[in-house]
């Protein structure tokens, strides 16, 4: 069972197919490039789901294949749960994550600790050929660092989200631990199941 992603994120890529690919299931994830789609699909809708589900029917509807989209953000309370849906695009959709993380940090260089909540919300959404589609949601809480974290795991603003529990921001997860517990990881899981039950490979 072939299935697109629709990203040009390499780093969400390789987190969906790390977490959807398994022999024992016949889920083979394809890039947007591998289907041979150059379109590009406006974010801008006012929510996560608005914004993944117009990106999966735009390329399911291409392509007659099922289609999965993701958006995601981040939500920093102090700032008023900035940047949220508009993470991608925040502070100029070409502008380099690691000067928006530097940015973030700087505006909430005083903030203390209780009160540098935040969270990561992920919505991933499936279009299917015969018209339906659905939606999954995951959500993980934690706290904006006081300095960029390291690691070879993480993207955007993985390096400053830091989780109290690990001891460790996102982006210094081992890429099982990260999918285990993050907010792609729990909507992930929750797509699989409906997928799997709508096309009849339960186990």
């Amino acid at each position: 069972m072939e299935i697109i992603f629709a990203t040009k994120n390499k780093g969400k890529l390789i987190e969906i197919k790390n977490a959807l690919e398994t022999p024992a299931d016949g889920i083979h994830i394809i890039s947007m490039e591998e289907a041979g789609i150059t379109a590009d699909v406006s974010e801008d809708g006012s929510t996560y789901e608005a914004n993944a589900l117009k990106k999966a029917k735009a390329v399911c509807g291409l392509t007659g294949m099922i289609t999965l989209a993701d958006d995601s953000g981040l939500e920093i309370d102090c700032l008023a749960r900035q940047p949220g849906v508009y993470s991608a695009r925040w502070l100029g959709e070409h502008m380099p994550y690691a000067e928006k993380n530097r940015m973030i940090l700087e505006r909430i260089s005083s903030v203390p600790d209780e009160r540098r909540t935040a969270r990561f919300v992920c919505v991933i959404a499936a279009a299917f050929s015969d018209g339906g589609d659905y939606v999954a949601r995951g959500v993980i809480e934690g706290l904006i660092a006081h300095a960029i974290g390291g690691g070879e795991n993480g993207f955007g603003y993985d390096p400053i989200f830091y989780l109290p529990e690990y001891g460790a921001a996102m982006s210094e997860l081992s890429i099982k631990t990260k999918n285990a517990i993050s907010h792609r990881g729990q909507a992930i899981r929750k797509m699989k199941a409906y997928i799997m039950a709508k096309e009849g490979r339960l186990q």
